[in-house]
């Protein structure tokens, strides 16, 4: 269940992005727009389908650990993986706005998990915060068209038959949920098999899993030189598993989380603090570097599957 829902999410859920991308450009939607929100948290959906499933069925640790270590996945295995591939630089005013609110986001959502308990109240403080993530959003890209600084894609002119694509879009979607379904049953059914938490399945496991849309993304945005696009996604990737996808499992199954989510929580503000510092600065991503960021996944992984370690640094930091 788990390789059939992994297939399922890395295949069906790129087909409805690519859909929805097309038809956002038919019906002449600014190209800013559709990079902040149908490529960047467009290919969040697998995030919110497992999570959203997860928590219906009292899964919290599953459903928070997808969004906490989708967070991670994205920077260290994404950003990593594509700047293997080519250096990665980006410096579009765009991303230094995103960047900002995505990092308020992680930070906000790692403050509510640092007392390892998530309330419905603050889930729903989070989906909030996506609606008016989400309406920055629209009105910073409507200024940028107003201003000129949003330029018309060459794609826009491509042929597209919309009934098509709709109905290509909710077959994608509809494959999305099932793989999403597989993936909630099998990774549940696999932690208690290995007799490990379904918060290290879903920091882990899970979280791979649902990131390969962003990393299928990112591969093709490096290949043909459209570096912004890359950390574009990332960051909208991001801020969206923050906010709509965390906020949606808070709100579902509100309670205790697993004493693994303080790592989780450390991991991801650093991790998007880097990721941040990349679009604000331009900084060049070089190969090793990369290098360096997959190797921080390796042991974010290994800590998440024996978190001892990091409790008694973070008991020894708070004096608790």
């Amino acid at each position: 269940m788990v390789v059939a829902g992994l297939l399922l999410l890395a295949f069906a859920a790129d087909r409805f992005v690519t859909a929805a991308a097309r038809l956002s450009h038919h019906w002449g939607m600014s190209p800013v727009l559709v990079g902040a929100l149908i490529v960047g948290m467009g290919t969040s959906a697998p995030e919110l389908l497992v999570s959203g499933l997860a928590a219906a069925k009292g899964e919290v640790d599953l459903a928070l650990g997808n969004a906490v270590g989708s967070n991670v996945a994205n920077v260290t295995m994404v950003l990593g993986g594509t700047a293997m591939l080519a250096p990665l630089a980006g410096n579009l005013a765009v991303l230094k706005r995103e960047g900002a609110a995505m990092f308020l986001a992680v930070l906000m959502l790692a403050v509510m998990l640092w007392d390892l308990q998530i309330d419905r109240w603050e889930g729903i403080v989070l989906l909030m915060g996506m609606g008016a993530a989400a309406w920055l959003i629209v009105r910073w890209a409507r200024l940028d068209k107003k201003s000129g600084a949003d330029e018309d894609d060459e794609h826009g002119g491509d042929a597209v038959r919309p009934p098509v694509e709709i109905g290509l879009g909710a077959l994608s979607l509809g494959l999305t949920l099932l793989g999403a379904e597989l993936l909630v049953r099998g990774g549940t059914s696999l932690a208690e098999s290995m007799g490990v938490g379904s918060a290290f399945i879903g920091m882990t496991l899970v979280a791979v899993g649902t990131s390969l849309p962003e990393l299928a993304t990112s591969i093709a945005g490096i290949r043909q030189g459209e570096h912004d696009m890359v950390l574009g996604n990332v960051v909208g990737s991001n801020l969206f598993n923050a906010l709509a996808v965390a906020g949606l499992g808070g709100s579902l199954a509100p309670g205790i989380v697993d004493p693994g989510f303080r790592l989780g929580a450390v991991a991801m503000v650093l991790c998007s603090a880097l990721a941040g510092f990349l679009a604000i600065t331009g900084r060049e991503l070089v190969r090793w570097e990369g290098l360096v960021l997959l190797g921080g996944f390796a042991g974010y992984v290994w800590l998440s599957y024996d978190p001892t370690l990091v409790e008694l640094a973070i008991a020894a930091v708070t004096g608790g």
